[in-house]
């Protein structure tokens, strides 16, 4: 039987894409909400398919490229919350927790680029 992993970043990845999702949602429907839930509906979910493309990636440089572009993602989602919440288009304790998802995920792709990178290079 196999053993459940304790952490699961897909599974996190996931989440994340949810709490963006009822973000986006509760963004008012005026022209400003509409462009920040546009914005923040994309590169918010880009994440968890980036990832997963990096689990299907064809080499190691591939692995480390999708895992970039998740990486870059999760920067714009940042600074898209960061800028909801400084306006306020939204007053929502979510964003706080958004934020701080947002922060560890970044760091998480930071950590797992730079140890494939180590990898790649010991490889070659």
């Amino acid at each position: 039987m196999k053993k459940e992993r304790t952490f699961d970043l897909e599974n996190r990845l996931i989440n994340f894409s949810l709490m963006i999702m009822k973000i986006v949602d509760r963004l008012p429907k005026t022209y400003n909400g509409q462009h920040f839930a546009r914005q923040l509906i994309r590169s918010g979910t880009s994440p968890s398919f980036q990832y997963g493309e990096a689990q299907a990636a064809e080499s190691r440089k591939d692995f480390i490229h999708k895992l970039k572009i998740g990486q870059k993602e999760l920067k714009e989602t940042f600074i898209c919350l960061k800028i909801i919440k400084h306006h306020p288009l939204l007053t929502d304790p979510i964003l706080e927790e958004a934020l701080k998802e947002c922060d560890e995920l970044t760091a998480i792709f930071h950590s797992s680029i730079k140890t494939a990178r180590n990898n790649l290079n010991r490889a070659t």
